[in-house]
Order: C-alpha cells, then sequence, then structure tokens
C-alpha cells in the first residue's frame, strides 16, 4: 500500500497511499476450479500471428523464420483450404503439443530430487521451448537473478501428487532456500491455482514467523487434505482432493541459488 505511482503533475512532496481494499470489483468472482482463461484459440491463431509479426520486430537472427511465418499466413489468406488445413493443425497442436507444456516436467531445466527449476524467464531470447513452457503454465516470472522458481507435479518416486495422499517437505538444517529476499512453498490445484481452504493458507515461508523446526534444526512441511496432529498444524499446507503441484519461490537468490548447487528437498508420500 506504501508503493505508489501516479503521474508527476500530482506530486507534492507528501507521501501518497491507496486501500486497494476498495477497488471495484472487476468482473464475477474468480473460480479456481475453472482454469485460466483460454487466450489462444486454435482457428484464431494464424490472425493473432499475423498481428504480432507486424507488431514485434524480429530479433536479431529471426529474420528468416519471420520470412516463413509470413509466407505461411499469406498461403492461408490466398486459399481459404489450405487456410482450413491451417486451423486443423493448430488444433491438433493445441491439444498435444501445447498441453504437455502444463506439466512442470517441461518448464525449465532439472533441479534435483524430482523438481524443475526456471530457466531464461523474463530474458528468453530465442530459448522457444522454456518461453512456451512459462506462458503455458505460469504466468509473469521475473529474471532468474531476481527470482528462481522451483516446481514439481510428482512426488520423490515420480508419482503425481493427489490430496488422498500426506507428504512431508523437510529442509535439512542449514539448507533452507538461500536468499537474501524470502522463499516460500506454494501449493496449487491442478489448474496451477490456489486451492480455496479453511486457513486461506496458500503458501508458507519466510513469512510464517511461527512455523516449528525439528529437535535437529531442520524444517518439515506437511501437505494434506485433512488437518494434521495439532503440533504440525503451523507447518501445514492444505491440499485439495484432487491432484496439486508445489511450487518454491527463492527472491534475490544466493549464490547456490544462481549456480544451481542448492537442491530442494524430496517431496515424501508420508500416507
Amino acid at each position: 500500500r506504501e508503493v505508489m505511482t501516479y503521474p508527476l503533475s500530482k506530486f507534492d512532496g507528501k507521501m501518497k497511499s491507496y486501500d486497494y481494499a476498495n477497488i471495484p470489483s472487476i468482473g464475477e468472482k474468480p473460480n479456481p476450479s475453472a482454469g485460466e482463461t483460454k487466450w489462444v484459440i486454435p482457428d484464431k491463431f494464424f490472425d493473432q500471428l499475423d498481428n504480432v509479426l507486424t507488431k514485434v520486430a524480429p530479433l536479431p537472427g529471426e529474420e528468416a523464420l519471420y520470412a516463413q511465418f509470413r509466407h505461411l499466413v499469406d498461403a492461408g489468406k490466398q486459399d481459404p483450404k489450405v487456410r482450413q488445413w491451417m486451423n486443423e493443425a493448430a488444433e491438433q497442436t493445441d491439444k498435444t503439443v501445447i498441453a504437455d507444456f502444463f506439466k512442470w516436467q517441461n518448464n525449465g531445466v532439472p533441479a534435483g530430487n524430482g523438481w524443475n527449476r526456471s530457466k531464461h524467464n523474463a530474458e528468453f531470447g530465442v530459448d522457444y521451448y522454456n518461453r512456451t513452457g512459462t506462458s503455458k503454465s505460469n504466468m509473469f516470472d521475473n529474471k532468474p537473478d531476481e527470482t528462481q522458481y522451483f516446481y514439481t507435479d510428482n512426488d520423490a518416486g515420480g508419482v503425481q501428487l493427489d490430496g488422498k495422499h500426506d507428504y512431508q517437505v523437510t529442509f535439512a538444517k542449514g539448507q533452507l532456500p538461500p536468499v537474501k529476499g524470502f522463499w516460500s512453498l506454494t501449493l496449487y490445484n491442478s489448474k496451477h491455482l490456489f486451492s480455496p481452504n479453511e486457513l486461506n493458507r496458500y503458501s508458507l515461508g519466510t513469512k510464517n514467523k511461527d512455523l516449528k523446526l525439528n529437535d535437529d534444526g531442520s524444517l518439515t512441511l506437511y501437505v494434506s487434505h485433512k488437518a494434521p496432529a495439532k503440533e504440525k498444524l503451523n507447518n501445514w499446507l492444505p491440499a485439495p482432493e484432487g491432484t496439486l503441484s508445489l511450487y518454491i519461490r527463492a527472491y534475490w537468490g544466493e549464490q547456490a541459488i544462481l549456480d544451481g548447487s542448492w537442491v530442494p528437498p524430496k517431496v515424501e508420500k508420508i500416507k
């Protein structure tokens, strides 16, 4: 609330603030089980591509690619049958190739213990693979030296995480994400959105001052649909009944985060 931007003409030397709780609602309350808005429609894809090719200049070395894409778009404009084939190819690609980019294993590079870590985020260059993975599975990333992201759909055994099981994530003593800023472990539902729960708790990390350490100094976080024993509640991330994924954010990472030598802990199924 204390970080504000406003026109220079309104600057009067006094601190300004705004209570964002009073912002009027825009549209209906979001449905976390419905998934994100589908902005890319296969049968309109090549119209959107035509617009992008016009408005976004190619990076050095992309000129030949742009020429190929323009030739394809023009062929679709000139022949309805060709455009039909293009639309069919876009529809099929959306259901197969693009759909798989929603999986975390197709976003970034392996980070150890079944996790993947982000790469080239917000500075993709010609890394089209990771750019597609990010645009499909989670938008709005910071650059790697600002924030490093670790994510997984699976437990340590490579099995899809599911609310019908209970899990624990243990950071050994001295092995919390090494950051100059802060870190968090966030839980998402099958749509990569927050899962409503009785505690309105969606992540645990630096901001939680009541996390309980184990006797050996390690930290265990618990992931389950049903609440654990009372002594574990502070360290509990409530899970939905269906499939889920976990996501570690490390803001302003130390060198071990930047160079990949820090490895995320195992996600262990305990029940």
